[in-house]
């Protein structure tokens, strides 16, 4: 006879039968069962200082990891707090798990005390929700978030646990296999399809390949990487592809969109053949995708059928997992003669090149993004914020080992640090670097109290301006300098932030001697914050 626990303890269980060593949350009443039980659990519990960056540290983890994160809140306030940090991985993709306590369920729709209707809150956020009605479906529903995922195109599932439910008892037996009928996600790219792909690279004499955040969670970086060499195939990516490719491989071209490279957009938008691989085909990255489509035959390879066509029509669409298709790819011998082609986007990428005239008597945040990604070590992973610190970030950051973890599809403020949290909890042994704006900083900079409580050792580097950066840009270009609201005057001062918390504290004011200030910063033994003093009107190009 299968043991009989409380529905909290049941939930316990189901997270560690699914290997769950670490959840990030906030407790509440609704939710204290939940707590309890966990306190007689090997599983680490990070108590950070507001619910939206329990999502991000879990977003962090699992991008890291490769396993599906997990974080707790409340119902009510706690619920809703977390919504932001649900969004965010859902619109880049993450394997979540949320977890929210509710009210008892007899008092469901009574709009009593922290009552939040969650599950319909998140609807549009999320692959799945459940709101946990019986305390015997427990197992069945912790089984199948995890598996809906972690698998397909992978993103959040919300599982609302009414406090009744949490301390009912049930004969708590895990389920060892998922069976749902109306999720069946397709892995094997059709063979037909892929042949096609290959007919069309014999043709192609201006073929690129932009790959997207699908490869990273594929974890196909390496066969993209092959695939690309051996056939000498030119690669751009989106923001959210950044990392597939070291920045010195020779058939890398950088980031396409409205931010990134002016010879990456050309590569793209004068190509004949362009395979978009784990890419959404979003705004920011192709603003006019029936220009792209005019002259060129279009390969679209996701996982998710639902993208393949939503905002460009494809040559051939192709659907399954990247690395799988990368690996069939493989398997054909076929050439193609693009040397002229690659002469003419080195050309582009010369004569194209950014040239910066930052103004003296700064830290010049381009420049500064250099010489701290080639001082890292070389599998570091650098998190980027939002604002114009994470355009920088992406067209001067050098890749090599690491990984590049940032909010493209929400662009959520305030990403960075409790991300950055999430990735050194998901492999201590990796050097982990924070950048953010001084306005994205203050969206998070609570959660120095989480990193000093839990000696999470990081680096945050703050680029400060004194302004919302990317907004007064904005302001500059389409209101002619009326800036509204943009202003950041009032804000703290990071040299007493940084004491109050025990944390080491460097600012630099210029570029002398900046590239020693960097190693010694890198350095430090546990975490430490630097402010860098920008130009107030620097833009991002």
């Amino acid at each position: 006879m299968a043991e009989k626990i409380t529905g909290a303890q049941a939930m316990v269980k189901c997270l560690e039968e699914e290997g769950v060593s670490v959840v990030f949350g906030y407790p509440g009443v609704a939710i204290c069962p939940f707590f309890n039980s966990i306190y007689d659990s090997k599983i680490e519990r990070v108590l950070v200082r507001t619910e939206q960056n329990a999502g991000h540290a879990a977003s962090g983890y699992a991008r890291v990891t490769g396993e599906v994160g997990v974080c707790v809140a409340t119902s009510g306030p706690g619920a809703t707090n977390l919504i932001t940090g649900i969004a965010t991985a859902y619109a880049d993709s993450i394997p979540l798990v949320a977890i929210t306590g509710q009210v008892s369920s007899e008092l469901i729709g009574r709009d009593v005390f922290q009552e939040a209707d969650i599950t319909g809150a998140v609807e549009s956020f999320v692959k799945y929700s459940y709101l946990v009605k019986d305390v015997k479906d427990i197992p069945r529903v912790f089984k199948e978030a995890f598996y809906i995922a972690s698998t397909g195109r992978k993103g959040p599932v919300l599982i609302d646990m009414p406090i009744d439910i949490q301390n009912q008892m049930l004969e708590f037996e895990y389920p060892k296999e998922v069976s749902l009928r109306t999720y069946k996600p397709t892995v094997k790219g059709h063979a037909v399809q892929i042949k096609k792909v290959i007919e069309a690279l014999k043709t192609a004499k201006q073929p690129v390949i932009c790959v997207g955040g699908g490869v990273l969670l594929s974890g196909a970086e390496k066969e993209v990487q092959e695939f690309s060499a051996k056939h000498s195939i030119p690669v751009v990516n989106t923001m959210m592809g950044m990392g597939v490719m070291p920045s010195d491989h020779p058939m890398y071209f950088g980031m396409v969109g409205n931010n990134g490279k002016a010879y990456a957009n050309l590569a793209m938008n004068n190509s004949d053949l362009l395979i978009m691989m784990g890419a959404r085909v979003a705004d920011r990255a192709i603003s006019q995708p029936d220009l792209v489509t005019e002259n060129t035959v279009v390969v679209h390879i996701d996982v998710d059928p639902a993208e393949i066509g939503k905002n460009m029509g494809p040559s051939i669409p192709l659907v399954g997992d990247i690395k799988h298709i990368l690996q069939d790819f493989q398997k054909y011998e076929f050439e193609g003669d693009y040397s002229q082609w690659i002469a003419q986007l080195q050309t582009w990428k010369e004569e194209k090149a950014v040239k910066r005239n930052p103004k003296e008597g700064y830290v010049d945040p381009a420049e500064f993004v250099r010489l701290l990604s080639e001082n890292m070590e070389e599998d570091g992973i650098y998190v980027a914020d939002v604002g114009q610190n994470q355009i920088w970030s992406c067209n001067y950051y050098v890749m090599r080992k690491g990984k590049f973890l940032t909010s493209g599809g929400m662009g959520t403020m305030g990403y960075s640090i409790p991300a950055a949290m999430g990735a050194k909890r998901g492999d201590k042994t990796k050097q982990v670097v924070a950048v953010c704006g001084d306005g994205s900083f203050q969206m998070s900079f609570m959660e120095l109290a989480t990193i000093r409580q839990h000696n999470i050792p990081i680096k945050i580097i703050v680029l400060k301006n004194n302004y919302l950066g990317m907004v007064r840009e904005y302001q500059h270009y389409t209101y002619s300098d009326r800036y509204s609201m943009v202003s950041l005057d009032g804000s703290p001062n990071l040299e007493m932030i940084a004491a109050a918390y025990e944390m080491p504290f460097v600012r630099i004011f210029d570029m002398e001697n900046i590239e020693a200030k960097i190693k010694d910063f890198l350095a430090l033994e546990g975490s430490g914050l630097m402010e860098c003093i920008i130009d107030s009107y620097d833009l991002v190009k």
